[in-house]
């Protein structure tokens, strides 16, 4: 199964239309797609025929897409050629416009990305983070102990958001009391306006955008008059690299540490009990032998692949894989097919907890901009499945989860659960 509780009937009715579709007519990035989950066949070709592609009509304009592992690696750490630069697009595929476009260190080139990062490496050291594991395993034992018995839930609701809101409110020391602000505004930040969106219209993305930036702005200045503290804020409003931001780049890199905390761990926790419930026999193994959380971590995040692709924009022209890519073209590289390339991982569409090299995949990215905050990530997750095998024989998914609109963000909105009474 491709991640989805998808009929096999209906599953042969994509792969029939992927098949037949010709490949100039191909939009991978089509959101409905992942709202649908019904993406695969369509990466499956075209790593197969077509693995550097150019879409050249769809919602977000034009695009290259780049769907084979070895060559997403190649384009990555390219910065002479291939830029995050948020003056040219920054990082998704989605272009905004212009005079709302904000820097932050992952939508921007060496040598300015290093100085801005490194302001915050210091709360993802070994130390730091045997400090916080002390707190997360707490609040994820109050959470898990508060979970209702015998009656269907929504675990995305309950668990993940509200473990992940937790932690994003620790990292910042942000008022607990209006730590759900976080999550709304992560959701705000990549959201696509529509009628069925969180959002009707770009404006009103933007005025709720707004309200973070004033809100956080109140905080600068409680932690500037404060002595340095181990929080992100308080790093950020007394390092060299960032204490003299001008507006967008403060809210820029807000935006990249909520979504960055909050998207990829929340949908990696909801995406790791589906996919257990898709694969009883590894979830028999896990309950079997903890001790394969070790490995069981880094393939929930491979299988889940919680943000589907990073974009970057030529600088110059370019030819690649025998494909002429033009400067100022946009180039999407698509993580969430990397992770299923047969030639970078054996049985890609296999769920193994205990896979030989489960850390070969994408989901943080490579290079310079690999994702800061992975080895928080992969605690929080490890530490949440050692508490649930502590307390729960299962957890039963009792109904299709609700995906997110975006081929962006790969994540569930709801996630129907039972536990036993």
């Amino acid at each position: 199964m491709h991640g989805t509780i998808e009929s096999a009937a209906n599953i042969d009715a994509l792969r029939e239309r992927a098949a037949s579709l010709p490949l100039a007519q191909y939009d991978p990035g089509d959101p409905e797609l992942f709202r649908t989950d019904t993406f695969w066949p369509y990466f499956d070709r075209l790593r197969r025929e077509d693995p550097v592609h150019y879409c050249k009509d769809s919602m977000f304009g034009p695009y290259w897409s780049v769907t084979r592992y070895n060559d997403i690696m190649e384009i990555e750490t390219n910065h002479s050629v291939f830029s995050s630069a948020s003056s040219l697009g920054g990082i998704t595929i989605r272009d905004i416009d212009p005079d709302l476009r904000r820097e932050s260190f992952i939508a921007m080139d060496p040598p300015r990305h290093a100085a801005q990062r490194k302001t915050v490496a210091p709360m993802f050291t070994p130390t730091h983070l045997d400090n916080l594991a002390l707190n997360i395993r707490e609040r994820s034992a109050e959470c898990l102990d508060n979970l209702p018995r015998g009656e269907v839930f929504d675990w995305v609701d309950q668990v993940s958001i509200e473990l992940t809101t937790q932690m994003l409110a620790v990292l910042f020391d942000f008022p607990w009391e209006d730590r759900r602000k976080l999550t709304r505004w992560s959701d705000i930040a990549t959201t696509i306006p529509g009628p069925d969106g969180l959002v009707a219209t770009e404006d009103e993305r933007q005025a709720e955008l707004a309200e973070c930036a004033g809100y956080f702005a109140r905080l600068w200045k409680e932690r500037i008059a404060q002595p340095p503290k181990s929080d992100l804020l308080s790093m950020m409003a007394h390092g060299a690299a960032t204490r003299d931001m001008d507006a967008k780049n403060f809210l820029g890199n807000l935006v990249l540490l909520i979504v960055g905390g909050n998207d990829t761990t929340r949908n990696t926790m909801s995406g790791s009990l589906l996919a257990l419930s898709q694969h009883p026999d590894q979830y028999r193994k896990l309950r079997e032998n903890p001790a394969l959380l070790d490995s069981f971590v880094p393939e929930v995040i491979r299988w889940q692949t919680p943000l589907a692709h990073m974009r970057r924009t030529a600088l110059a022209d370019f030819e690649f894989r025998g494909k002429h890519i033009k400067k100022g073209d946009k180039v999407v590289m698509w993580y969430v097919s990397g992770n299923r390339d047969e030639e970078a991982i054996e049985k890609p569409y296999d769920f193994v907890i205990d896979r030989a090299r489960p850390r070969t995949h994408l989901s943080f990215g490579f290079g310079i901009h690999r994702c800061v905050g992975l080895r928080l990530a992969e605690l929080q997750l490890k530490i949440i499945w050692e508490e649930i095998l502590k307390r729960f024989d299962h957890i039963d998914v009792v109904g299709e989860p609700k995906r997110v609109y975006s081929s962006f963000v790969k994540g569930l909105e709801t996630l129907p659960v039972k536990i036993a009474a």
